[in-house]
């Protein structure tokens, strides 16, 4: 069983994570209005995958005997409408869940609650790939400057990313 200190942090996570999901959905409608197909299945790609790490919290909370709570989702807080303004932001709100993250697992060691600290690992990992993905794709957007064609040409690259599913989905109810 886990400390409700760390029952609470987890519970505040699992908000977070599906603020980010509601984020990405949001900026996949704006990308998608603006005539973006691509990008904006890249972003719905990721409003699935930061579905699926609030899920996973939320199985480990009930794996472990804790109260799952629920709050209210923040509205997104974006203003960008551009492409390279939408990736700047994707980076930047993920290095924010990268110092979230890094919080549970500070909190775990401190508790020496080692079956936290082992679950949490797994999500630091993952953030060390969100802030790539992004950082990679600026990269891009930066190498073709001001070409249409260029970002044309990411859009259909952005739009051929296809949802997987994780090999350890555990975190639904009923696993």
């Amino acid at each position: 069983m886990i400390s409700k200190k760390m029952s609470d942090r987890i519970n505040l996570q699992i908000n977070r994570e599906m603020y980010s999901a509601y984020l990405y959905l949001a900026m996949a409608a704006r990308m998608g209005e603006a005539g973006y197909k691509g990008v904006a299945n890249w972003l719905t790609i990721q409003y699935h995958e930061e579905m699926f790490h609030a899920m996973k919290m939320y199985g480990y909370l009930q794996d472990q005997g804790a109260s799952v709570a629920l709050d209210a989702i923040a509205r997104p807080d974006f203003k960008e409408t551009g492409v390279k303004e939408i990736f700047q932001h994707t980076l930047e709100h993920e290095k924010g869940v990268t110092a979230s993250i890094r919080e549970i697992a500070a909190l775990a060691r401190e508790e020496k609650d080692y079956a936290t600290e082992n679950f949490i690992a797994w999500y630091v990992d993952e953030q060390v790939e969100e802030e790539k993905n992004a950082t990679e794709i600026l990269q891009t957007i930066d190498l073709l400057g001001n070409n249409a064609q260029g970002i044309f040409m990411l859009n259909i690259e952005l739009g051929k990313r296809k949802l997987g599913v994780p090999s350890d989905f555990t975190g639904l109810a009923g696993h």
